[in-house]
């Protein structure tokens, strides 16, 4: 669950670099980029919390979901 976490923000994160590249030719993409940067990491925190509250309530739980994802 962590690794899937973490691999969508790598994925958020390279797409925001790419939005940079992209839009900062044009000169306006820290509007964009920044804007996106916040939602990414408001995600990655909601995500990583809610994971953080099931492994403390359920382990058993939290165990199923790591391995349904593979970790």
């Amino acid at each position: 669950m962590i690794r899937t976490i973490f691999t969508v923000g790598i994925f958020a994160l390279l797409g925001l670099f790419a939005l940079k590249l992209v839009f900062g030719i044009l000169g306006f993409a820290f509007g964009i980029f920044g804007a996106l940067l916040i939602i990414a990491f408001k995600v990655a925190l909601l995500g990583g919390a809610v994971y953080l509250v099931i492994r403390i309530v359920s382990p058993e739980t939290a165990r199923k979901l790591r391995e349904r994802s593979g970790g």
